[in-house]
């Protein structure tokens, strides 16, 4: 017996706190081992509480309750959530009750009916883990990741609301000017009260996420270990950025033995050469150190031009005016990072071109993702050998049946 189809469509809240989606997230063998958070389905604006132990589920409702239901002037009609035994617990069904709110709980083993929560909870989660893995902050810190990532996603568009977060569940746009990089140092300004002579007028801490309704942002000091609120700080994003190292990169490579593969873990110490920029115009390709990798590499993608017929050279006709090109530099990497080959390609400056005037439609020839599953379904079962072909320039092929003028490009201009 296999489970039934989940084709159903939820219904959608409209107007704030009519359905309220929660569930609990986080077990991190720190002091706060949980949260629990809170999302309007209306607006999809989320809040977030730490606590010890599941229990505390009850207490952190009752907050919100009187959070929202005092900013708002309204009252939560449906909570949403699933069977877990925080909701379940008989003083949280009685809170219920009293307070005339309808509590939905969903049918055991069905997710797809707590599709909000569920895909809050992972997008968090995956926030975090970057978040933390790139600012190497303690664990101890996720709480703080958490409720940043909440303020992120409340300010920014959304595919399943029409304007952001912050705009439905507050009614005015929001600022992004105060979103920093979360983990990155910064030079707090030491309050005047705790001067000393001679000492430095400011400490290096880290941010670590913004404050409840106050400005400024919250930082952690190593070295009196504890989290406080300052508005004057100086924000090292920059420096951040540049010197962050990975910790280690993992290359896979292909084995001797077709049916194996190796995992070869690089040292953060190996160069991949990846500082390297790549040539953006011709006169840079020209001063560049790899010049005659260069010309090489022009010199074959002009053949390959002439070898197809691509182009006729004629002159330009009155009131015409011909589309640019230029050609684009590319280093090709193998798996360990070395430049195997130098790649260059001549396009046409397509964006020049205006629709219904220079052009009528604009397609890209793929084969649909089925299609290929389809065929490798059929290679298996009949035991069929897979061969795969790179047509070079593939697009040369192609027949244009437009009238299209276009320059020549720098460097390979025919005179006639």
């Amino acid at each position: 017996m296999t489970k039934r189809p989940f084709t159903g469509k939820g219904y959608r809240a409209k107007e704030p706190l009519e359905l309220i989606h929660s569930d609990l997230c986080g077990s991190v063998n720190v002091k706060a081992k949980r949260g629990i958070y809170f999302i309007d389905d209306y607006s999809r604006y989320g809040y977030f509480y730490l606590m010890e132990h599941k229990s505390g589920a009850l207490e952190k409702f009752k907050e919100y309750k009187a959070e929202v239901e005092n900013l708002l002037s309204k009252k939560i009609k449906i909570p949403r959530s699933d069977r877990g035994g925080e909701y379940m617990d008989l003083r949280f069904q009685d809170y219920m009750i009293e307070h005339g709110i309808q509590s939905q709980l969903l049918a055991p083993g069905t997710p797809q009916q707590n599709s909000v929560s569920e895909r809050r909870s992972r997008t968090l989660l995956d926030m975090v883990h970057s978040m933390m893995s790139y600012a190497q902050l303690p664990s101890s810190f996720w709480g703080y990741a958490v409720e940043a990532t909440l303020r992120i996603l409340d300010n920014v568009p959304l595919k399943s609301v029409s304007e952001t977060s912050f705009e439905l569940w507050r009614g005015r746009k929001p600022s992004l000017s105060h979103f920093r990089i979360w983990g990155c140092p910064a030079r707090s300004k030491v309050t005047p009260r705790s001067w000393k002579k001679l000492e430095p007028r400011s400490k290096l801490c880290q941010f670590v996420g913004y404050p409840k309704e106050m400005r400024g942002g919250l930082f952690f000091d190593p070295q009196e270990n504890r989290v406080f609120v300052s508005t004057n700080a100086t924000f090292l994003e920059e420096d951040h950025m540049r010197d962050h190292k990975p910790r280690s990169k993992l290359v896979l490579n292909e084995a001797t033995d077709e049916s194996t593969r190796v995992v070869d873990e690089v040292d953060e110490t190996t160069t991949l050469d990846d500082d390297v920029e790549h040539p953006l115009f011709y006169k840079q390709a020209m001063n560049d150190v790899d010049m005659d990798q260069w010309v090489k590499a022009m010199d074959l993608e002009m053949e390959s031009m002439y070898f197809n017929s691509v182009w006729e050279l004629v002159d330009l006709p009155e009131g015409v005016k011909p589309i640019g090109c230029k050609l684009t530099y590319k280093r090709k990497r193998d798996s360990t990072g070395k430049v195997q080959t130098f790649k260059a390609r001549l396009v046409a400056k397509g964006y020049t071109q205006r629709e219904g005037v220079d052009y009528e439609e604009t397609f890209f020839p793929v084969a649909m993702l089925k299609s290929i599953r389809i065929l490798l379904s059929i290679a298996t079962f009949y035991d069929y050998e897979i061969w795969q072909i790179d047509v070079k320039t593939a697009f040369q092929n192609g027949n244009l049946e437009e009238r299209i003028f276009m320059s020549q490009r720098e460097g390979f201009i025919t005179q006639g």
